[in-house]
């Protein structure tokens, strides 16, 4: 379904956009069970599989984990704050890999392929992305290039080496998210090469999506309040679309979801768009944001390009839902990456404690009640436990200068396969 029109078609294969949409705009899948029904059947992610728009299921998947917190609730006051877990936490009963909720994007994405596609998969990424990508591509023999700038390239660490059929190839030194996706628009002119599509691929958000349903199976109906840092705000409209679905289903409450979104200072991109109060994001330099998305620790959370002012995009959403946006500082990610272990138990991603952070301003500023029903949406942990017995890092393939052409980047790119 195009969100703009409303125009329901058929599914191509590989739809990213409505052909006959008059303005930009997201589409959004529309499924025949409109029952929210996890597949006991399937493992891992898959057990959501009757909303996602997959043709088979693949190996090594898992999907989040809620559980009602105990140890950050008590310190922030609150009586009902669920975690949702994406990251390596087995006492928690969270086995993702490579620790961050970007597998949940990777095992839907690539399960929408067919088994036989002749594609060559193309992946932008500003870290987390790429290697979710790159392990579950491996471990299921599915080719890919993956797009990266080179100063982000420290987040392909991995514990078993990848198969051949990943390849990295990277932005020189200073760039940014926002050429690392040129480096891939570029690369897909060649129709040998299929573009994954980002935050307009409905596997991508309805992966990312699994989220709150994680949320719902254990707190029993569609949370007052939902906190995530973004890069994107794909996984933020992700949440809000499936709880628009849990709504239609009928068991589990009306959607009067919030949804608060932050951002890492000074990389406020979509920040300071919403706090402008208009609908268009605000001019933003390329200088000046490849040297602010140097400074923040969240690197990923640096995206020029966002899905921020399309039909369906994260401005309607924070519209629709009557959320808000904050920006927190690097000082203040550390100082809630080390509450969160000591009343949680395990280590976050910076990215995941800037949603910690905005959580604590909501409810300074009463925003958020401390009786309310809250999901934070911890996109990222475990490192430490995932790596404890050792990894290594995956050197890019190639390293291609921003000024070559598309045919220059093709040709460079062959040479791989």
């Amino acid at each position: 379904m195009d969100v703009g029109t409303g125009r329901i078609f058929e599914d191509a294969g590989w739809t990213l956009v409505d052909p006959q949409a008059p303005a930009p705009s997201l589409v959004r899948a529309v499924y025949s069970n409109e029952r929210f029904t996890p597949r006991d059947d399937l493992k891992g992610l898959y057990r959501y599989a009757e909303w996602l728009p997959i043709k088979r299921t693949l190996r090594k998947s898992h999907a989040p984990v809620t559980y009602k917190s105990k140890g950050l609730s008590d310190l922030l006051g609150m009586d009902n704050l669920y975690i949702t877990l994406s990251g390596y936490v087995p006492k928690r009963g969270a086995k993702m890999e490579t620790c961050s909720f970007k597998e949940t994007e990777a095992f839907s994405v690539c399960a929408r392929l067919p088994k036989n596609s002749k594609k060559i998969l193309v992946v932008q990424s500003a870290g987390n992305t790429a290697r979710a990508f790159a392990r579950v591509c491996s471990d299921n023999d599915i080719p890919i290039v993956i797009c990266i700038p080179n100063d982000n390239v420290s987040d392909l660490w991995f514990t078993r080496k990848l198969k051949p059929c990943v390849k990295v190839i990277a932005t020189p030194h200073g760039t940014d998210y926002y050429d690392a996706i040129a480096l891939g628009e570029k690369l897909c002119k060649d129709p040998r090469y299929l573009a994954e599509g980002g935050a307009k691929n409905v596997a991508r958000r309805d992966g990312m999506g699994t989220t709150i349903l994680s949320a719902v199976e254990v707190i029993g109906r569609i949370p007052d309040a939902y906190f995530q840092a973004v890069g994107s705000g794909t996984g933020a409209i992700a949440a809000w679309e499936n709880a628009c679905r849990l709504e239609k289903d009928g068991r589990f409450g009306r959607n009067e979801m919030r949804v608060y979104c932050v951002q890492n200072a000074p990389y406020t991109l979509m920040y300071d768009s919403w706090k402008s109060g208009k609908g268009d994001l605000v001019p933003i330099d390329a200088e000046v944001s490849r040297k602010n998305a140097e400074i923040i620790l969240a690197k990923v959370l640096s995206n020029r390009k966002p899905p921020y002012n399309l039909a369906g995009g994260l401005h309607d959403v924070l519209t629709a839902s009557g959320g808000d946006f904050y920006k927190v500082t690097n000082d203040e990610i550390v100082y809630w990456m080390l509450q969160f272990y000591n009343k949680e138990g395990y280590d976050i991603f910076p990215a995941a404690a800037s949603a910690v952070a905005a959580l604590k301003k909501a409810l300074d500023e009463g925003t958020v009640k401390n009786d309310e029903t809250v999901m934070l949406n911890i996109t990222g942990a475990g490192m430490l436990n995932a790596t404890s017995r050792g990894f290594e890092l995956k050197k890019p393939d190639l390293v291609l200068s921003t000024e070559l052409s598309a045919e220059e980047v093709i040709s460079s790119v062959e040479k791989l396969f």
